[in-house]
């Protein structure tokens, strides 16, 4: 008798969507962002689990083999702490109870999303450093390549350009001199932009030593908002800048930077390059700014040799060395406030301990699984079909991660919910009393994390090169041993697990489906207006708006979830006497901000990711002095952004050439079309019915495109968000455009007649619009120009709507619109786009579709 095949259960999508609602106690953001980013699914896109649960359930178990794995061996408990000595066994019950609801402890997304799903092959690592790019052009491509490996498997990755020759160095080769380290990063930004995950982006740090003779170049190349848009972009500054900075002293740039005798020398005033970096940041928020001798000494690992940190994960909270990685979890602080927002608020710190301490056991439990995990990647590559040869980068890429990742044990153990947290033990974000509390916190955290790991050091074993000689070099280690030196003793006695433990991420939409304020960040906005299409045959429905379609919408404000608890406790509705009040991002005193994140870094081993957030008048001076003050506060790095500091091309102007009388017309010339350019297909819903479009871009902007409904077009793999969109003649001389992709096992697919597929009448509209697009009208007049386009035909209508949603997430966040006056607020410069919808920057209103 053979044994009967079971298949997994199919889902559709809004059987999942339903159940996901109900999860999350309607909050469609939340469930929406579930299903789209985590929710286990098949090659084809097919969704294999109905609710969080069932994702929750599949990590548990996953973990709890880890844990069992330990416990057979784990007998010696000579030394544990006093918890450790009593624990119970961590079993798959008591790991999904952590988990549940997001309300203790939250892996982030490539664990949620990769974590025993064997669907995909994929890293469970948020943050990969590779090596410094070698100084050749082989070096170049091979970093090239590094990238490309490592974004196909969900990575994050930095690297660092400092090694680099600068520009006009002598080469030997034909060119005889350098184009310098700054030619090659658009290069690596459009690797990563090519990239694609799961429809999840690449997402790549390029960092800069300040002594970088082409550190000018590299601070200001992304002024110009169209380039290496794929990448983010930070300096690392050392003290010796800093204080030439202060005191208005020289600073000298060289090549190579470490150098006792450099090639290349530049003597430049400290503070003429530094008004250059802050002009920029107050501009654009690029370059960001980190604090590089203080990643350094203050940390566990970077003092360990062949340790050292050369760059960081894109969003600067894990600054490593070269060929490591590292994973991510974030601990809830707000579900350990009990009697929330009520006058007998208090924190429980007891539980809270426990919780960490059982959470570093995770995060090691958690190296073992990405071990695995690059096992699996490992087998997948030497079962390619490519030659050694051609696979080698890839192969001794992931040999150096797994060596690495084995030999230091990295973890990233965070936290998020920390203004929420406060705001339910009624403290103001910004003061003494909330600093006082989040102190103690911290040093519970502190205290849970180094026992666990401890005494996995007892249990498990200490990472390998453990030494107590070398961290004594360590400032943080010092700061343990004054502040807590029975945790020193230990240490020093037994060794730990992991070399280096803790870091504050962003955790923008973890914290959506934990419904609670993002990190260490205050929150954003406290309540904003939405609309909801509402059928006009309902009797019920309080309608608030009809627009020039004829679409009519009730209204209703969206409260922050904790705040709406705020008011279900106290029974008030006035938001101006919740604890939030006079905290918010836009409100907080940045001294005070400065302040929180300096003493979170003070018991946290790697870094923070954090952004203070500033009005759009702040003067530049401003921005200088919150990061003279960030340097003297300790802080390791941290962003400023200025609302609207990204409202367009920003070009630097030349007073000698000749400026041109904007009274007059004037043609412009748009690039000659090659006859192949990348394109990107979006995918959207009017009303019931789904609509495909298909963008082709140069230069990663529009230049044509072409939509219809799906039912029209080109059965399209739904998983599909690249390709190229081919210009041909057909056999009688006829233009024709073709649509080519890769499918998921590299080849090539080539669908012909695109044109053929989709509706004349869209057709000969989407050529009118491709016109006006490739003549350069910035898009948002585009988008403006297609909404105001008076059309009688319903299915027209529906066709304008699918252009304007398309090209707006083309529209680069913190545009302002063509029309800019809010009609909510009336703020006439309120409107801005982000992430492809209208949102006022003054009253929060949000407008998408």
């Amino acid at each position: 008798m053979t044994e009967e095949l079971v298949f997994p259960k199919i889902y559709t999508y809004n059987e999942v969507l339903q159940k996901a609602l109900a999860y999350f106690n309607n909050d469609e953001l939340a469930a929406t962002t579930w299903i789209n980013k985590y929710a286990m699914k098949t090659k084809k896109g097919e969704l294999l689990e109905s609710s969080p649960v069932e994702m929750h359930k599949r990590m548990a178990k996953e973990f709890a083999r880890i844990e069992k794995n330990y416990a057979e061996s784990e007998t010696n408990s000579e030394g544990l702490s006093d918890y450790g000595k009593n624990r119970k066994f961590l079993s798959e019950e008591g790991i999904f109870e952590l988990f549940d609801k997001f309300k203790y402890v939250i892996p982030q997304g490539s664990v949620m999303s990769s974590l025993g799903n064997t669907n995909v092959i994929a890293s469970l690592s948020n943050c990969v450093v590779v090596p410094p790019v070698f100084d050749s052009y082989g070096g170049i491509f091979y970093t090239d390549q590094q990238l490309a490996q490592l974004f196909k498997r969900r990575c994050g990755v930095g690297v660092d350009l400092s090694n680099l020759r600068p520009n006009g160095a002598q080469v030997s080769n034909s060119a005889g001199t350098t184009t310098g380290a700054v030619s090659f990063m658009n290069r690596f930004s459009n690797t990563t932009r090519e990239v694609a995950q799961n429809g999840r982006r690449g997402a790549l740090m390029l960092t800069m030593d300040i002594a970088h003779p082409d550190v000018e170049d590299f601070i200001t190349i992304k002024q110009d908002l169209s380039k290496v848009t794929g990448a983010n972009i930070s300096l690392r500054l050392s003290d010796e800048f800093m204080m030439a900075v202060v005191n208005d002293d020289d600073f000298t740039l060289r090549w190579p930077i470490e150098s006792k005798t450099p090639t290349y020398k530049k003597v430049v005033k400290a503070k003429d390059l530094w008004n250059t970096i802050i002009k920029c940041a107050h501009n654009t928020a690029e370059p960001g700014l980190i604090f590089w001798d203080r990643q350094h000494y203050y940390s566990t690992s970077s003092i360990y040799p062949g340790f050292k940190n050369s760059s960081t994960n894109p969003c600067s909270e894990i600054a490593m060395q070269g060929g490591d990685s590292c994973r991510l979890i974030a601990v809830n602080l707000y579900s350990f406030v009990k009697n929330p927002f009520s006058e007998n608020a208090t924190f429980d710190f007891d539980k809270f301990y426990k919780v960490v301490y059982e959470t570093q056991r995770l995060m090691d439990d958690l190296v073992d699984l990405e071990l695995e995990a690059v096992d699996r990647i490992f087998n997948k590559i030497m079962h390619d079909k490519e030659p050694n040869n051609i696979k080698q980068v890839e192969i001794d890429t992931w040999k150096l991660l797994y060596k690495t990742g084995k030999k230091g044990r990295r973890t990233g153990l965070g936290f998020t919910a920390l203004a929420d947290a406060m705001a339910a033990l009624g403290k103001k974000f910004d003061t003494d009393e909330a600093i006082a509390v989040v102190d103690e916190i911290m040093k519970t955290k502190l205290r849970g994390e180094f026992d666990s790991s401890i005494d996995m050091a007892i249990t498990r074993g200490k990472f390998e090169v453990f030494s107590p000689e070398i961290e004594n070099f360590s400032e943080f280690v010092q700061m343990v041993q004054k502040e807590f030196p029975d945790v020193y003793e230990r240490m020093m006695k037994y060794g730990r697990r992991n070399i280096s433990i803790s870091t504050v991420a962003p955790t923008g939409s973890l914290s959506m489906l934990a419904q609670t304020s993002s990190g260490i960040e205050p929150v954003f906005l406290l309540s904003y207006k939405r609309r909801r299409k509402v059928n006009q045959d309902d009797a019920n429905a309080k309608i608030a708006y009809v627009d020039d379609m004829g679409d009519a919408f009730e209204e209703f404000e969206v409260y922050h979830p904790k705040l709406k608890q705020w008011m279900e406790v106290t029974g008030e509705t006035d938001i101006k006497k919740s604890p939030y009040a006079g905290a918010t991002a836009p409100e907080i005193d940045w001294l005070k901000r400065i302040e929180m994140q300096a003493l979170v870094q003070k018991y946290t081993t790697h870094s923070i990711s954090s952004t203070i957030n500033l009005a759009s008048d702040v003067p530049v001076e401003n921005v200088g002095d919150i990061y003279i003050e960030s340097w003297k506060k300790g802080l390791k790095g941290i962003t400023v952004y200025r609302d609207g500091s990204r409202s367009g091309i920003l070009v630097s102007s030349d007073d000698k050439k000749e400026k041109k009388n904007n009274e007059c017309f004037a043609e412009t010339i748009f690039p000659k079309r090659p006859k192949k350019i990348e394109a990107k297909v979006v995918r959207f819903q009017n009303d019931y019915d789904k609509w495909v479009a298909v963008v082709g871009l140069i230069n990663n902007r529009p230049y044509e495109i072409f939509t219809g409904k799906l039912e029209d077009a080109f059965l399209l793999p739904t998983w599909l968000e690249q390709g190229w969109v081919i210009k041909n003649k057909d056999d009688k001389g006829a233009t024709r455009y073709d649509f080519q992709f890769e499918d998921k096992q590299g080849y090539k697919v080539t669908l012909e007649g695109l044109s053929r597929t989709f509706d004349k009448e869209y057709w000969n509209y989407a050529k009118l619009i491709s016109g006006v697009l490739r003549h350069g009208m910035p898009i948002p007049y585009v988008v403006d120009l297609v909404n105001n386009l008076n059309m009688y035909d319903e299915n027209i209508n529906t066709w304008k709507n699918g252009i304007a949603r398309t090209l707006k997430q083309f529209v680069a966040d913190g545009t302002q619109a063509a029309d800019k006056k809010c009609n909510e607020c009336g703020d006439p410069e309120g409107l801005i786009y982000e992430e492809g919808c209208l949102k006022c920057k003054n009253c929060g209103h949000t407008k998408c579709g």
